[in-house]
């Protein structure tokens, strides 16, 4: 703007410029001709006067004297004299205009371009009492002689003159926008400016207003959308048609922690499922495929959406399924592992009933078969009531109330119901720490007790002692579980509360137990909000802690 601002004011003072100096020149050759013409006239007169009195020799004379051409002209046009050149090359002038016209009234006069000498010329001419006609013609350069000697002051003068105009074109520049430069547009009426700049003002105000409402109401619905987007647990990813990542939530950012949420999409993830998804929808084809990565399993789902004509952009959603998928997994687990320990007792017990039904069997050997089927039906009882048990307490323990448990007496009771099952193995129990009492689920409660002492006594070596031991700690009521058995390895102690899984399955064949006793007592501590720890060695004997919440005083 400030160029255009400049060469608008140049512009005008240089044609400003030119048209006075053109004015200036034209007047100047206006008057010069005017004054020539004069001079002409009363040279012509007083030339003819001269010749009137001296005849020929006065005009030779006055001709050798005058810059000016001196002409003498019959009254038929033949020249008798010319002091400019020879008089006798030269052609009738009986036509020319000046000639013609003082011949006809008496005096003549014309400007034109001379034959003879080349240049614009003026004529005047006078008809003498003999009928001669006498002109004196002077050229325009010996006119304008002295405007030519002038000239390179003039171009100077005009050299100057344009660059004052220039200097004060930048400084009117300077002047004329020093307002405009200085408005504040964010508050548009508090300027003191031009009044021509009022009507812009006001409409840069209504539009400054109008856009801080809408930001505002950007602001408002990027507040809300984050806020829905950072509450997702599924992670949210929006891409532009050129593959560049323009948003990712909170989750995305926490499901690839080391990666980069900005830029092209293969900063996120370099996965081949997910490159494959993304790649598919930036094409326009909706797609869905697993990825797994660090150890979790994500759903990745992407769908297109056309951008007017400029290609597909996308949206993906990540969903991690780890463990929907681990459960699916144990599901399918336990559902196998159901079916095989269901199927091995009724096999037995099929087996034998057979033997016995087709009367092969021995008439002594009859008592044992029936033993062994009661064995394996008893055993198939238990099993059936652990997973019923189980089933309850992943449902939330059944009908029954939560009600004050006293748990040195329950455990009391416990060690009564496992005397004989450990004098049979040949391990001492004991009951020891102090009373204490939690709020939860009595048969639950002796269930899960029951199933760490029996798993305690079944594991334990010949000679070996179980200590059961209640008490508080730091307000928190707990039942711990020790025996000096076989211990469990590290590499089994995190699936050791897993359903049917056994670290020596020989073993627990020969001790009949089922694989769900841990299992039933995880879910239990869960019910009632209790952390369970084990610590455990192999040959050292193990010891789990049952660690309830602190009791609330009343």
């Amino acid at each position: 703007m400030r160029k255009r601002v400049f060469g608008s004011i140049f512009l005008t003072a240089l044609v400003t410029l030119l048209l006075t100096v053109s004015l200036l020149l034209a007047a100047v050759h206006s008057g010069l001709s005017h004054d020539m013409q004069e001079r002409l006239a009363s040279e012509c007169r007083y030339i003819a006067a001269a010749v009137d009195d001296g005849g020929r020799t006065m005009l030779e004379e006055l001709g050798s004297l005058y810059a000016d051409r001196i002409t003498l002209i019959a009254a038929d046009g033949t020249v008798q004299y010319d002091n400019a050149g020879d008089e006798a090359a030269m052609e009738n002038h009986a036509a020319r205009p000046e000639v013609a016209a003082a011949l006809r009234d008496g005096v003549g006069e014309d400007s034109r371009l001379s034959d003879t000498l080349e240049t614009q010329t003026y004529y005047y001419a006078i008809r003498q009492q003999d009928g001669t006609v006498l002109r004196v013609a002077s050229t325009a350069a010996s006119t304008f002689g002295a405007l030519s000697t002038a000239s390179p002051w003039i171009v100077l003068i005009v050299l100057v003159t344009l660059l004052v105009a220039a200097l004060l074109a930048s400084w009117l520049t300077h002047v004329f926008l020093a307002p405009i430069i200085a408005l504040d547009l964010h508050e548009p009426l508090k300027n003191d400016a031009y009044d021509e700049l009022s009507p812009l003002l006001h409409r840069m105000d209504k539009q400054n207003r109008k856009i801080r409402s809408q930001m505002d109401e950007l602001r408002r619905r990027q507040a809300e959308f984050d806020d829905i987007t950072s509450g997702m647990d599924e992670g949210l990813v929006l891409f532009s048609a050129q593959g560049e990542i323009l948003f990712a939530n909170r989750t995305v950012h926490q499901m690839f922690p080391e990666e980069t949420a900005a830029g092209g999409y293969l900063t996120l993830c370099r996965d081949p499922a997910y490159i494959r998804v993304v790649e598919r929808a930036l094409r326009g084809e909706s797609s869905h495929e697993r990825m797994e990565k660090d150890g979790r399993v994500y759903s990745v789902t992407a769908s297109s959406v056309a951008e007017g004509g400029q290609g597909y952009a996308a949206v993906l959603f990540l969903v991690d399924i780890t463990d929907r998928d681990q459960a699916e997994r144990q599901r399918q687990e336990f559902t196998a592992n159901v079916s095989h320990e269901l199927k091995t007792p009724l096999t037995s017990i099929m087996g034998y009933a057979e033997i016995m039904e087709n009367g092969i069997v021995r008439p002594e050997d009859i008592g044992r078969f029936s033993g062994k089927i009661r064995s394996e039906a008893v055993r198939l009882l238990g099993l059936i009531e652990d997973i019923i048990r189980l089933s309850r307490l992943e449902e939330g323990g059944g009908p029954t109330q939560p009600e004050p448990v006293e748990l040195h007496a329950l455990c009391r009771t416990v060690c009564d119901r496992l005397q004989h099952k450990a004098a049979a193995h040949r391990v001492s129990m004991q009951v020891q720490g102090t009373e204490t009492v939690v709020c939860g689920q009595r048969a639950a409660l002796e269930q899960m007790v029951f199933n760490l002492a029996d798993n305690a006594i079944a594991y334990n070596k010949p000679e070996g002692s179980v200590t059961i031991e209640t008490g508080t700690q730091d307000g928190a009521p707990f039942v711990r579980v020790a025996d000096t058995g076989i211990g469990i390895a590290p590499a089994d102690q995190p699936r050791v509360f897993e359903r049917f899984y056994r670290v020596d399955k020989s073993h627990s064949r020969e001790t009949g137990g089922t694989g769900l006793g841990l299992s039933i007592v995880k879910h239990g501590a869960a019910l009632h909000h209790a952390g369970v720890e084990l610590q455990s060695a192999p040959g050292q004997g193990t010891v789990i802690t049952l660690r309830f919440p602190k009791v609330q005083e009343t």
